[in-house]
């Protein structure tokens, strides 16, 4: 067909300056809470173009995807989501993988003291999406999540871009929640991110780069209103469980599919996540998290905030701590 330019179709097609996007894949392992959940959010929000949820239970994931999509209709979404029962041939091609699965968290218990079982199962399911998906980038969210994260680059041997941690991102998004409560403000114009391992008593919401507008937050809130709106969210995740009777999913869900969102639109978000560290923040060998640049390379650069004398010792502190969790792979 030629057109007015006296060019073909053919030849428009071939010209450089046009783009031409590729379909996206996503697969979430874990139907459960947080699993389903982060699928929603990817299917809701059309971050991908297909979303696989896989679980290993006869039929969770098949009526999960089956009950999600039946809102497609209503909410006029064209994302496709599929459930599969362990058939990791489903999830082929993958360009991101969220690895959810694991035993959540009960009231009383620690993120560490979910190490033995889910450690086992997270190095499982690594072996079997990178057996059908090399290329993939991954998305940690299974507990304790910083020593999870560190696993599948010790069982993998994946470059260390792809390869993310959400803890921080989930943290960061409680620090913004109890900021604006506190400041009786709109959650969507206030900043706030922590670093750290993403433990109650290792997380560092960092309160003095807080702010509301660019205003600084120290300026509209009292040192106390800073120092409880840091401990509430600490303890944010503990607090949840104690009135669920278990994990929250809603934020952590939602959290995951943040993530996702970045890496697949090469959004290049600043984003606290569990990063392999080599020398930033003065820490080797150690996934902890940390304010990442993601994009379509997964983590693209690990940002250095110039942290004062009191907040590099916290840092230190939850990095030994999540140093000693890690030293429990070994046994």
């Amino acid at each position: 067909m030629q057109l007015r330019s006296g060019k073909s179709a053919a030849d428009l097609k071939n010209t450089t300056n046009i783009k031409y996007t590729t379909m996206s894949k996503v697969t979430v392992v874990g139907a459960g809470n947080v699993g389903a959940t982060c699928a929603n959010v990817l299917v809701t929000n059309q971050i991908a173009d297909e979303v696989v949820l896989l679980d290993i239970k006869e039929g969770v994931s098949e009526g999960k995807a089956m009950d999600i999509m039946q809102t497609a209709n209503i909410l006029g979404t064209n994302t496709r989501l599929v459930g599969v029962t362990n058939d990791y041939k489903m999830t082929e091609g993958s360009d991101m993988v969220v690895i959810t699965s694991g035993i959540p968290r009960k009231p009383g218990m620690t993120r560490e003291e979910l190490i033995g079982v889910n450690a086992g199962i997270v190095k499982s399911v690594t072996d079997q999406i990178l057996a059908h998906s090399p290329n993939a980038i991954i998305l940690c969210v299974s507990n304790p999540m910083d020593t999870m994260t560190y696993l599948i680059h010790k069982v993998s041997g994946l470059p260390k871009n792809r390869i993310i941690g959400m803890g921080g991102a989930l943290d960061s998004a409680r620090f913004k929640y109890f900021l604006s409560l506190a400041l009786g403000a709109n959650a969507t114009e206030v900043e706030g991110i922590v670093i750290g391992g993403h433990g109650d008593t290792t997380m560092i919401p960092l309160t003095r780069f807080a702010a509301y507008r660019g205003l600084p937050a120290s300026s509209l809130l009292s040192e106390e209103q800073l120092q409880k709106v840091a401990a509430d969210t600490m303890v944010g995740g503990a607090t949840l469980t104690k009135l669920l009777g278990t994990s929250a999913w809603y934020a952590p869900g939602a959290a995951a599919a943040q993530v996702c969102a970045a890496v697949l639109h090469d959004q290049k978000k600043l984003i606290s996540c569990s990063a392999l560290l080599d020398g930033e923040y003065g820490e080797k060998d150690l996934c902890i998290g940390v304010p990442c640049i993601l994009g379509k390379n997964g983590i693209e650069k690990i940002v250095e905030f110039d942290l004062n004398e009191k907040e590099k010792e916290l840092f230190k502190a939850s990095a030994e701590a999540v140093h000693k969790t890690n030293a429990a792979l070994a046994q």
